[in-house]
């Protein structure tokens, strides 16, 4: 995959839109893999007791989908510089995200983009978030 450049980004550019399955399996190994070991995250009947329908997707493993989606776009030579989320309806087995984004800024002086992104799932929008990206 060649990395996008900077002269290339156009402000408005719609980023081609990620869709993840929700699978127990991805919920549950995103959170182990960060070593979030929080029950909610991989036991679904602790996760009902505490009020919530199944386990749910942990905020790192979102993190970590809003950065593969905006390095998809932008490539291997560019580095993620913030991230900001807001999460919001949590993500359960068995539904999908879907994620959107568009370049809302560019940023010559440092050869940044800013990206805006929303994961959305069948209940509404999982997660927001703004990157900041530095392109070739």
């Amino acid at each position: 995959m060649a990395s996008r450049s900077f002269a290339d980004a156009v402000v408005g550019e719609q980023l081609p839109t990620l869709t993840v399955a929700l699978t127990r399996t991805l919920i549950m190994a995103g959170a182990l893999a960060s070593r979030d070991y929080q029950e909610v995250h991989h036991d679904a009947d602790l996760a009902r007791e505490r009020g919530s329908k199944d386990v749910i997707m942990n905020i790192l493993t979102t993190n970590g989908f809003v950065g593969r989606f905006v390095t998809d776009w932008s490539g291997p030579d560019s580095i993620i510089r913030s991230v900001k989320v807001r999460l919001g309806v949590p993500n359960y087995p068995g539904d999908t995200m879907t994620l959107t984004g568009q370049v809302t800024e560019l940023r010559p002086a440092d050869r940044v983009a800013v990206v805006t992104v929303r994961g959305s799932n069948s209940q509404g929008d999982h997660v927001n978030a703004t990157v900041e990206i530095a392109l070739r």
